[in-house]
């Protein structure tokens, strides 16, 4: 039952016991009371963040206010402070409460951290809200999907394990066959064609390569993940487990001046190979932003942006422990750049702080890149 506030905000049965429903339990009343007449619970052990309540203040204007709050007798708020904060912070003029009277104040208590631990004690079914994420994300919707609650990365993360588990298994003629040994039987200039994908063992130094590779046609994005001129030995994830081999090149040995020209040269046949206005993403390391800069800004019109990849898990380091990567976001030409983004059309934004697992993330889902091109 839905009760609009009397004149003074106050029902004529807020004080009184309400009948006993189906099962003898209560049945409660809702009323709308003005902000300004409800205290926050200080004793709440329950702590929200700035970002929650923006979050919850989201959900609220968009979805609408379908929760009530808590309340004692003395408008005190038993459980809802999130609710109450992120109503302030929309300016709302009142917000609907129920009057828990019947409950002494060591019940009130123990209502008020079970409201807030027992929803912890509950699972997502994943496939099931893949499934129901991937459905929102497809429709026109008039909010941002991060209404629900979850970040890009997150949203991103969930569609993909989604999308892997349901899709079937690729054509007999696109199956590769089980790997033997450990010679490696690709050599430079073989060029694999794998599902619609296209794979070539080269230098991309050599620009005579990306003519093979691409075929007269070019690329709409690149995602580049080059050298970062550092020792394996050190500065590479894997605490001693995995023992990986020196890149060919930009492994540590180059000066500052050569690594920038290194940098240039590919950089040089990316932007030759791209369309116009096309966007790429350089990976590039900390320890060589300046090179990377200087090198990028030679290359390509514009450094549009600088995302950091913040990883669930830290890499090596001994001053820091390194538990982030740096892309520079370049526009390539002088053109209107490709707007891949689409902000807000299907209720879907990019930020430039991106929170996919690291390689080595303990979760099932391993952080991947579209198109990674080392010399």
């Amino acid at each position: 039952m839905l009760v609009q506030p009397s004149e003074n905000g106050v029902s004529p049965r807020s004080n009184a016991p309400s009948d006993a429903g189906a099962g003898g339990l209560r049945q409660l009343e809702i009323k709308y009371l003005p902000l300004d007449r409800l205290t926050l619970n200080a004793k709440n052990a329950r702590k929200h963040s700035k970002k929650q309540i923006n979050q919850i203040a989201t959900s609220i204007k968009e979805l609408g206010f379908n929760f009530p709050i808590a309340i004692n007798t003395e408008q005190e708020i038993i459980a809802g402070n999130g609710r109450f904060q992120a109503a302030k912070l929309l300016k709302l003029p009142t917000v609907p409460t129920v009057l828990l009277y019947h409950l002494t104040p060591a019940q009130q208590l123990a209502f008020a951290i079970a409201d807030n631990k027992l929803t912890e004690n509950s699972e997502w079914d994943r496939e099931l809200l893949a499934e129901q994420i991937k459905f929102l994300s497809e429709v026109d919707l008039s909010f941002e999907l991060e209404t629900i609650g979850f970040e890009v990365g997150e949203i991103d993360v969930i569609i993909e394990e989604f999308t892997q588990c349901g899709e079937t298994q690729l054509d007999d003629a696109y199956a590769l066959p089980e790997a033997t040994g450990s010679i490696a039987v690709s050599k430079p200039g073989d060029l694999w064609q794998v599902h619609y994908h296209r794979v070539l063992c080269g230098n991309c130094l050599n620009k005579d390569n990306f003519s093979l590779l691409m075929e007269k046609r070019k690329a709409a994005m690149i995602f580049v993940d080059p050298p970062y001129n550092v020792p394996i030995q050190g500065h590479v994830s894997g605490l001693g487990s995995i023992d990986h081999r020196e890149f060919a090149m930009a492994s540590g040995e180059m000066t500052s001046g050569e690594f920038t020209d290194f940098l240039s040269q590919s950089f040089h046949s990316l932007a030759d190979f791209s369309a116009e206005g096309s966007i790429h993403y350089v990976c590039g390391d900390w320890r060589h932003m300046r090179e990377f800069l200087d090198a990028g800004l030679k290359e390509y019109s514009e450094l549009k942006n600088l995302c950091v990849w913040a990883k669930d898990n830290a890499g090596m380091g001994s001053f820091y422990r390194s538990q982030h990567e740096l892309i520079f976001v370049f526009k390539s030409g002088r053109g209107p750049h490709q707007n891949n983004f689409e902000l807000g059309q299907f209720g879907r934004y990019r930020t430039n702080l991106w929170t996919y697992g690291g390689s080595n993330s303990f979760s099932p889902m391993k952080a991947t890149c579209l198109l990674c091109i080392r010399p």
